[in-house]
């Protein structure tokens, strides 16, 4: 097991892990997410396990179902835990038009990753649509 610098959410049954330097906007894409139907697992440190093949996703004890709204506070929200990650959204300034695939390696299982802004208006949507992407090149 290990703990890493990240918020995860849940879409669908599987797991986002948005990662990337405090105020890059992680806690609030994740909000986006959430108001959009998706589920808090954790807001910015995540626990990661290997269960066989699959990298699951938990919160802490001491910060299960609770969320930093910057200029709020905290706030209690529902969550799920042991969640299998899917992708990793790195949270950077805008990125390049066409990048290569990238994975990222935690306890040896290799997710994809997508770079992208957190504050651009259709990040929701480029979560929602890398994921459903993510699971077509896995399966072919």
């Amino acid at each position: 097991m290990m703990n890493i610098h990240a918020t995860a959410i849940c879409i669908d049954g599987r797991a986002v892990l948005l990662m990337g330097p405090s105020g890059c906007g992680k806690s609030d894409l994740a909000i986006r997410l959430i108001d959009d139907g998706a589920t808090l697992i954790a807001d910015d440190r995540t626990d990661l396990r290997r269960d066989g093949n699959l990298l699951v996703a938990g919160a802490p004890k001491e910060i299960a179902g609770m969320i930093e709204l910057r200029g709020i506070g905290l706030m209690r929200v529902d969550y799920v835990d042991g969640i299998p990650v899917e992708l990793i959204a790195e949270l950077t300034p805008p990125a390049v038009r066409l990048p290569q695939q990238r994975f990222r390696d935690f306890l040896g299982v290799a997710v994809p990753v997508i770079r992208m802004s957190a504050f651009e208006p259709s990040s929701t949507a480029r979560i929602r649509l890398a994921l459903r992407n993510s699971l077509v090149e896995v399966a072919e």
